[in-house]
């Protein structure tokens, strides 16, 4: 590995060697599923003491970018269907297990953005997109419909797969096909009433108060790549979130 020395003035050294870890991971220096270098390794290509390589990689172990197998090493973490499940489903019922959830993908098409979807996704205005609508089901009874609406220039062969070829969890497909790893979720939550359309599909009465979840996730070098709107039935279901 070729010497990076750290830059003076640049912040914390373990921050400037997490932000060259994740560097390498954008640029695919490692894969998902690679080994990296042991940690005198790369102290020795960054320039750093071992335990400033040690304190960069728990934060990115912490944040699910990597993940430490004892007597092995550190691995770049894979979104494997139970990983994404566990990480961005938060669904729970009323004991608080989380379903696995079922989907259904009712279309799956490409066409031109409309105002908001390019606004949230960064796009210019008219950008191709590829829109998938789906009903996600737990226990064979509707719990959310949903609507993903992602970049063209990124994701356009989806266009091009059958709708019930589309996979339950769509992050593993983004990485392994498309090389995107979804690396943050932003939410946002609020209360609306069923409209005609949720009401049908989700097999409850118009005006019944549903969850709102409006997620932008985005990219390892920050650029949003699925802006997900999903309406959620919370009367067997509820949102959970742990905080440490």
């Amino acid at each position: 590995m070729t010497a990076e020395p750290m830059r003076p003035g640049q912040g914390p050294l373990y921050k400037q060697v997490k932000q060259r870890v994740i560097r390498r991971l954008i640029d695919e220096t490692w894969k998902p599923g690679d080994m990296l270098p042991s940690e005198p390794k790369l102290a020795a290509s960054f320039g750093v003491s071992p335990g400033t390589v040690r304190r960069a990689l728990d934060e990115l172990v912490a944040e699910n970018l990597l993940v430490r197998h004892q007597g092995k090493g550190t691995i770049v973490c894979r979104h494997d269907p139970e990983r994404s499940l566990f990480h961005f489903f938060r669904m729970v019922d009323a004991v608080g297990a989380r379903p696995t959830p079922d989907s259904r993908v009712l279309a799956c098409r490409r066409r031109r953005a409309e105002r908001p979807e390019a606004a949230r996704l960064g796009l210019p205005a008219g950008a191709p997109v590829v829109v998938i609508d789906r009903v996600r089901s737990a226990g064979r009874r509707p719990l959310l419909v949903e609507r993903l609406v992602l970049p063209g220039r990124l994701f356009g062969a989806l266009a091009e797969v059958a709708p019930e070829d589309l996979p339950n969890t769509l992050y593993t497909l983004y990485e392994e096909r498309f090389g995107v790893t979804v690396y943050r979720a932003a939410e946002q939550l609020r209360a609306v009433a069923a409209d005609e359309r949720d009401a049908e599909l989700l097999g409850v009465a118009p005006g019944t108060p549903l969850l709102e979840i409006d997620r932008l996730a985005s990219s390892l070098d920050g650029m949003p790549v699925e802006w997900r709107l999903s309406r959620c039935r919370t009367d067997a279901h509820r949102y959970r979130v742990e905080l440490v």
